[in-house]
């Protein structure tokens, strides 16, 4: 068997993977990255529509989810988002800011993928592809990894930076957790999350004629008392894009709303932010009350949905032959809708994995496992979820290089 013995073995070649590696190859650290797909950085080259939403101005502990949501702090402020955007402009990368503090490539998430691998070669580093690992076990003070192409790498340092199982169809799976709990690290509770949420058959019924209709809208959830760890009895709030979709609910707002949701929970969304359905319903009645019941909810909401509206209310005909408490039910479906999911499209679709490797069971300053020297886990593999919008590589980031400085 052919077996090679280097200091830090990276698994994973995406953000977090590439990161780690460049500072522990500026350290002077003999490192290799080995992944078991053809190409490094897969989830960054999708990202963002193909140009990659690498980062977010905005970016601070409260844009994160977890048991423990402070364990980030201390990567988030020793490698920062302008820590980044200062690679990336030392690089040449041309990017834009969007909304929210977000911020993109110009052309292509190609880019980011190039200067990450440019900078693996300037450190020294090995990338291994279309590699991936049978057994992990530990020798001594080392570990010894025998991989599916019938080698074997002995190294001091182990880092695990397989991410979580979101988008399968690109070769994502739970390994990470299975090596965590391997060497006696819990794992909590992990499932979908930034993920698009779905409705009974019978409410899609009603909804169906709205596929493709988006909206602004203000997003809620409430949690309940009973929340439990990392989920606190509060109210979330997120105003951004709604999309109607054949299977429920898309769109940034609700992709945000369901790290936070859980089955058997109810959202609130407005279709309208900012407006008062109401008011403005019931001054088109005094001022015009032959005009349609449609007619007028179509000038607060976009016509389709006012339509899906007022079939669902079982309201029809002119304004003035309906009572006012029906008009503000109406208006109430259109400030305040209450909808019940029942689930959402799960990992395949999910951006990114909520839950992961027990955060109590890491040093926040190195990423390292306490009772395991040399163990490390970083990037989305470990309890931390960030919010849409550039957080989760922000990261990546941050937690690879925190644990380049030790690895």
């Amino acid at each position: 068997m052919k077996s090679s013995d280097i200091d830090v073995l990276i698994v994973g070649a995406g953000a977090a993977g590439m990161m780690c590696a460049i500072e522990a190859g500026k350290r002077g650290r003999r490192v290799r990255v080995i992944d078991h797909a053809r190409a490094p950085g897969e989830k960054i080259r999708i990202s963002g529509g193909g140009r990659c939403n690498f980062t977010n101005l905005g970016t601070s502990g409260a844009n994160f989810l977890g048991e423990n949501p402070r364990f980030a702090l201390s990567a988030l402020r020793r490698f920062t988002q302008h820590d980044f955007i200062k690679m990336v402009d030392r690089h040449g990368i041309a990017w834009h800011e969007k909304t929210l503090g977000q911020l993109f490539c110009d052309d292509s998430a190609k880019q980011i993928i190039r200067m990450l691998t440019d900078e693996m070669k300037a450190a020294g580093v090995a990338l291994s592809l279309g590699v991936g690992v049978k057994t992990v076990e530990r020798a001594g003070e080392r570990f010894q990894v025998d991989l599916d192409d019938g080698s074997r790498v002995t190294a001091a340092s182990l880092v695990v930076a397989t991410g979580g199982k979101s988008i399968p169809k690109m070769g994502a799976t739970g390994w990470g957790y299975e090596v965590a709990r391997r060497f006696g690290l819990r794992v909590t509770d992990t499932r979908p999350a930034l993920v698009p949420l779905t409705f009974e058959p019978g409410l899609l019924e009603q909804l169906k004629p709205l596929a493709g209709v988006s909206v602004d809208a203000v997003v809620r959830h409430k949690a309940p008392k009973e929340a439990g760890p990392g989920r606190p009895a509060k109210e979330t709030v997120f105003r951004e894009g709604l999309l109607f979709t054949h299977r429920g609910l898309s769109g940034p707002s609700i992709l945000q709303i369901s790290s936070y949701w859980r089955e058997g929970e109810a959202i609130t969304v407005d279709l309208a932010p900012g407006r008062d359905a109401a008011a403005e319903i019931l001054a088109a009645k005094t001022e015009n009350g032959k005009q349609a019941v449609h007619t007028a909810v179509g000038h607060v909401v976009p016509r389709r949905l006012a339509e899906a509206l007022c079939a669902r209310e079982n309201l029809s005909g002119k304004l003035a032959e309906v009572g006012d408490k029906k008009l503000r039910a109406l208006a109430e479906a259109v400030n305040a809708w209450t909808v019940k999911p029942v689930g959402s499209e799960g990992y395949r679709t999910a951006e990114v994995t909520l839950g992961g490797v027990d955060t109590a069971a890491l040093d926040q300053q190195t990423m390292e496992a306490k009772t395991v020297p040399g163990l490390f886990f970083i990037g989305e593999v470990a309890d931390v979820t960030g919010w849409l919008g550039g957080y989760n590589f922000q990261w990546a980031w941050s937690s690879g290089w925190a644990a380049g400085q030790s690895c």
